[in-house]
């Protein structure tokens, strides 16, 4: 196996320098960033099409505008979150004072996935550098042509002891894990997430997962069914469903079940056309081996439309599949593609009940226009984070932390999120040296008297 030592030693070695610990630096390279990016977006583009078949404004939306929307925001609120932060103390610490400071971890390792290929190894990239740290990133292979576009910027951007790029396969994934990185940070798969927190444990490495699972979305009898199917379209078939947060299934009630099938189709065709393979906008799905495991899920249940595939192409049309029940092969695993399996409901607590059997999910979509509803399924149901009367949506909000619970992931990022992540807190108390407390000392006349009283 090849060994990646020298360049973590390099890093380590760059990091105790202390530039990155400059705001002035930090502020620097994330500017730099942000013009590596502007230069090459048009080749962002065009890897991202070649790659994923993704159009311009898909490419643009859910990737390079996000990123980009992602470091204006650190930008302006860096200074603010890197100020050491003054906290209250005690009546039994009188005289002194307790700050939090913010210090970067060091060297850490990005792995990112192949889904959103560029956005989702710059927006932790992002909090790397605001926080402070140096940073090796892992791009996918499955996306080589946008791997290889995300090294010539960070080629371009930054020597390489600072902020580097490894690319390769799995061989190189555990290579790099088996080196001492300060902070290990893993977007994909729940199998492999484990294995990522396995090999960070034989350092003692932080981690954070962002994993995924089925997350539900509910639609309750009084929504607004044209525009909840609109929007579930969308989050579901953006990227051919290949989305860690796109919705997995539906619980509809039973009782607007039809008359949602019928506006999510017409939705549908609204956004894809009637032949989705023929849209040179519809994405494709990543190879040969995903294609092959969506195409076995075609046959579950019911189609309500779609069903079409391109095997050529690695292309499968945005289907529906009705009478699913939780033995159906489709709803045992994450699916990832365009499937959207829709159960039904006749009492809300059902739905809650089933969701609440499964692991613990990413995210939760619930349309309803009722409050009660709306407090019920939040405070029922445990999950990474979502949206009411929306999908999708919540992950673009840089104020809102994004990350899973339980088998969903754990640890958050976005805005300050993302700086918190990759920032160690370090507790510091500042005694005076006016005065000295005398009954904080043993033998000391009422001493235990005031201890018990003051820690009551």
């Amino acid at each position: 196996m090849v060994s990646y030592g020298w360049l973590t030693d390099r890093q380590r070695s760059f990091f105790a320098g202390g530039a990155t610990k400059e705001l002035s630096y930090r502020l620097d390279a994330l500017r730099r960033l942000k013009a590596g990016i502007l230069e090459h977006e048009s080749q962002l583009v065009n890897a991202l099409k070649a790659d994923l078949n993704k159009s311009e404004f898909e490419a643009y939306m859910t990737e390079i505008g996000i990123v980009l929307a992602e470091i204006g925001f650190t930008l302006k609120h860096l200074r603010a979150w890197a100020k050491p932060r003054k906290v209250r103390t005690p009546i039994t610490h009188l005289g002194a004072r307790g700050y939090i400071y913010s210090e970067p971890y060091g060297s850490a390792l990005i792995l990112a996935p192949w889904n959103y290929p560029f956005q989702l190894a710059a927006a932790p990239l992002i909090g790397a550098i605001a926080a402070g740290n140096c940073a090796v990133l892992k791009p996918s292979e499955l996306t080589p042509r946008t791997s290889e576009t995300i090294a010539e910027i960070i080629r371009a951007s930054f020597q390489e002891d600072y902020i580097s790029v490894v690319q390769g396969g799995i061989d190189t994934s555990e290579a790099l894990l088996a080196e001492k990185f300060d902070y290990i940070f893993f977007t994909g798969s729940v199998p492999v997430g484990k294995l990522v927190m396995a090999a960070a444990a034989r350092h003692l490495a932080p981690v954070t997962l962002e994993l995924g699972g089925k997350s539900p979305c509910i639609v309750h009898e009084d929504a607004q069914l044209k525009l909840a199917a609109r929007r579930i379209a969308w989050g579901k078939f953006m990227n051919a469903g290949q989305t860690c947060v796109a919705p997995d299934y539906i619980y509809v009630h039973a009782s607007v079940k039809d008359r949602f099938l019928s506006e999510l189709g017409g939705a549908v065709k609204e956004l894809y056309g009637e032949r989705p393979l023929l849209n040179p906008e519809y994405t494709r799905i990543v190879g040969r081996k995903h294609f092959e495991r969506l195409a076995a899920f075609l046959d579950n249940g019911t189609r309500v439309f779609g069903g079409g595939a391109d095997p050529g192409e690695l292309m499968i049309e945005p289907t529906v599949l009705t009478d699913i029940d939780w033995e159906a092969p489709v709803m045992k695993e994450e699916i990832f593609g365009p499937l959207l399996p829709v159960l039904e409901y006749g009492d809300l607590s059902e739905a809650i009940r089933e969701i609440q059997n499964q692991p613990k999910p990413l995210a939760l979509y619930l349309f309803t226009e009722s409050q009660r509803v709306q407090e019920n399924v939040r405070e029922s149901i445990s999950f990474g984070g979502g949206c009411i009367n929306d999908t999708v949506y919540h992950i673009t909000s840089p104020y809102l932390p994004f990350g899973g619970v339980g088998s969903s992931g754990m640890g958050a990022y976005h805005g300050q999120a993302g700086f918190d992540t990759f920032s160690h807190r370090k507790s510091v108390l500042k005694q005076t040296t006016r005065f000295d407390l005398p009954f904080r000392y043993p033998g000391r006349k009422n001493g235990l008297k005031l201890i018990r009283r003051f820690l009551k």
